[in-house]
């Protein structure tokens, strides 16, 4: 996370999956022509996306509990989705068997050599996915917030290796972003990709359209409120406000998520990637350390955003489009910096939850 970043927003082997990565696999100088001609095809297989708020698990606390008294806290709370940001062995063999649908990322320091190799992919989704058969895995996150161009080679090399485990209708392959890509995003009508990103993203965004994954998005109101110096209400970003607060043609905007979320998907629209699904892969609200940095304002933007999520309402632009949403974060972690980052959790670290939060 990083506040400037935000400070400027308001199984079938007969599977077309398994068809298109056998194709990019032999021959991936011609991989975007020919799937293009087969896309439609796949397009109309995907599966739809469901509704349930999951919940980011960051490690760096040296305070926190164990990890299988962390995966027990998941159960207890009936929290059925969760995000790793790498591999954690530790964490993996303690999710085994939970039923807990598991989102786990690969390294920003690996990605380079994931995309140089396809035996390297192979053998990260051997040893981190492969190796754990009683893990309910739905997504491989590569890179989080990551901005190089291997990028996009990287997820084709792993597409292939899920491909050749067998899993190509289980997982999906994708990389997390944030919302400061966008060049414009007021009103949210206006979204675009900045010209520095647009060479980064676009390819990618085309990338999960033809193969029917979500781009994860890292949506924080809490940055656009405490940078923009008085002109982002904190009503609109803590979904308090009792009216529309942007009017973007027929369009009307009621809270600051929804406006963010769309800038993006207008963005990705004139992209060529309209079709692409946004999960948000990060958002809360700090409890302490800046701007606006409260328990009260934390409970209000948690509770009030897993009631809309959970209403199947989508946003203005995609309505009754189910927001898949990864909450920020499990615990506080005292060794992070700046100040501010310390305070996301919903948990402390002694396992008490903050205030009472339906997960179900």
């Amino acid at each position: 996370m990083s506040p400037d970043r935000y400070a400027m927003h308001f199984t079938s082997t007969n599977s077309p999956r398994l068809f298109i990565a056998i194709i990019m696999k032999n021959s991936p100088s011609n991989m975007l022509v020919i799937v293009l001609q087969i896309a439609l095809i796949f397009i109309l297989s995907l599966e739809p996306l469901v509704a349930q708020v999951g919940v980011s698990y960051g490690m760096m606390g040296n305070n926190l509990p164990t990890k299988p008294d962390v995966i027990a806290l998941y159960k207890q709370n009936g929290i059925q989705r969760l995000r790793l940001y790498d591999p954690n062995p530790e964490a993996l063999q303690a999710l085994g068997g939970s039923d807990i649908e598991v989102s786990v990322g690969v390294l920003n320091a690996d990605i380079e050599k994931l995309a140089s190799s396809q035996d390297e992919a192979n053998t990260w989704v051997q040893n981190n996915i492969k190796n754990y058969p009683s893990v309910k895995f739905k997504y491989i996150v590569v890179g989080n917030e990551f901005q190089l161009q291997f990028i996009l080679s990287a997820m084709q090399n792993l597409l292939t290796a899920v491909s050749d485990a067998g899993l190509i209708n289980q997982i999906r392959v994708t990389t997390a972003v944030h919302s400061g890509l966008l060049g414009e995003s007021y009103p949210p009508s206006k979204g675009v990709f900045s010209a520095d990103a647009n060479e980064f993203i676009t390819p990618i965004a085309k990338f999960l359209a033809l193969f029917g994954s979500p781009l994860f998005l890292n949506v924080y109101p809490y940055f656009a409120y405490s940078g923009s110096n008085g002109n982002v209400a904190l009503d609109y970003a803590l979904f308090n406000s009792p009216g529309i607060v942007v009017n973007d043609n027929a369009l009307g905007y009621q809270n600051l998520l929804d406006a963010m979320i769309d800038a993006f998907y207008w963005a990705l629209e004139k992209a060529g990637a309209g079709s692409v699904e946004i999960v948000v892969s990060e958002t809360g609200w700090p409890t302490s350390g800046g701007t606006g940095a409260s328990l009260e304002n934390q409970k209000s933007y948690i509770l009030k955003l897993i009631d809309h999520v959970k209403s199947g309402r989508g946003t203005p632009k995609k309505p009754g489009k189910l927001i898949q949403t990864y909450i920020f974060a499990m615990f506080d972690e005292n060794q992070k910096t700046p100040e501010y980052e310390k305070f996301w959790g919903l948990f402390t670290p002694d396992k008490q939850i903050k205030y009472p939060i339906n997960f179900a």
